[in-house]
């Protein structure tokens, strides 16, 4: 009965958890899984059929991704693009209005002058890789560039189910740490081998591939949804962090894939000396962890304050495109890290909060 009982409370916990992403997504974006809710961002739906593309003054076709690739997301939400072609070859591209990070959007920018010049053709043939600290960004930008090409030459490309699986070295690789990561532990205990897995997670998920669980990326999967085969390693990380606990392994994202927690952990392995902090102490820690995520909330679901959300230090391990802010945040905690365990998952994070809240 007890064993039932805890189920039904970890089921009950993912709920909570997904109305209040849900709330949040709703309020910043006004869609849920790619499908809008605001009478406003309906009506700008029907301006952007209509405006797919048009003719401009001097006879230049000028595309608008804004359909054409409404399922493509980056790390904050659609990225669509405008495209003027000329005889038959691409003069320009420009991006649209979109929620990015603008830090990171700014690295990615660079890939739209990789098709000034081509044609058709020989842009459909181009391979472009994504800009290494802007991973999302730039597969939004790449995806809706196919797109748009493949709507200019009125054909209609035809993907195969398996056409979004990366099946690159970083994406393989990727996949390899993180299915690593969620399988072996639960049958494999050993002190050895989860350094060996907790520097696979720092060097391949945090700082190859910048893949993690954020706020800003919960609430992207929450407003646009998220192609399994595409964010196969995120979605592992979802079941970890959200279908585990259903079976007992409480905060397994947390202790075992997060790449930041794994750091702040390795870090305080260099230092024998630790802080001891008294159980009175730890409590009011606690509790301060429970306002930080009340007050957070709360910002987000009145729609007050959604900046906070591009502060978490997870960022900083794709450092090129990283805030000063966000640099400092996840230095200065590893530092602390150093005389006290993970100082930021335990008393701080307000990521680690949404699985360790208790009904």
């Amino acid at each position: 009965m007890n064993k039932i009982n805890k189920t039904l409370k970890a089921i009950l916990l993912l709920v909570v958890s997904f109305i209040i992403i849900l709330v949040a997504s709703i309020q910043r974006d006004g869609k849920v899984f790619g499908h809008h809710l605001k009478s406003e961002n309906s009506k700008a739906i029907t301006k952007s059929v209509n405006d797919t593309m048009h003719i401009a003054e001097d006879g230049s076709y000028v595309i608008n991704t804004m359909q054409l690739g409404k399922d493509i997301t980056g790390y904050g939400g659609n990225v669509p693009l405008e495209i003027t072609v000329k005889n038959g070859r691409i003069l320009n591209v420009k991006a649209l209005p979109n929620l990015e990070t603008p830090d990171f959007f700014n690295e990615a920018k660079s890939l739209l002058k990789k098709w000034n010049g081509k044609s058709l053709d020989e842009a459909q043939k181009m391979k472009v890789d994504a800009v290494s600290g802007a991973t999302f960004s730039s597969k939004a930008i790449i995806a809706n560039m196919e797109r748009g090409i493949a709507f200019a030459q009125k054909n209609t490309v035809k993907e195969n189910w398996y056409s979004k699986f990366d099946a690159s070295a970083k994406g393989i690789t990727a996949l390899i740490v993180a299915l690593m990561a969620a399988i072996i532990p639960l049958f494999y205990k050993n002190k050895e081998y989860r350094i060996i897995q907790q520097v696979l997670n720092i060097a391949i998920l945090g700082f190859w591939c910048g893949t993690f669980l954020s706020y800003s990326a919960l609430m992207n999967y929450m407003s646009n949804g998220i192609n399994v085969l595409e964010y196969i390693v995120p979605v592992i990380m979802l079941i970890t962090a959200f279908i585990y606990p259903i079976f007992g392994k409480k905060q397994y994202y947390c202790t075992h894939i997060c790449p930041y927690g794994a750091l702040q952990e390795l870090t305080g392995k260099c230092v024998n000396y630790k802080i001891k902090i008294g159980s009175q102490t730890i409590k009011k820690l606690d509790i301060m962890r429970r306002i930080i995520l009340v007050v957070l909330m709360l910002c987000m679901w009145t729609g007050l304050w959604f900046g906070w959300i591009d502060y978490e230090p997870f960022s900083a391990f794709i450092w090129k495109s990283a805030s000063v802010i966000v640099l400092v945040i996840a230095l200065g905690f590893l530092l602390l890290s150093t005389i006290i365990t993970r100082p930021y998952c335990r008393f701080v994070c307000p990521m680690g909060s949404l699985f360790k809240i208790k009904l």
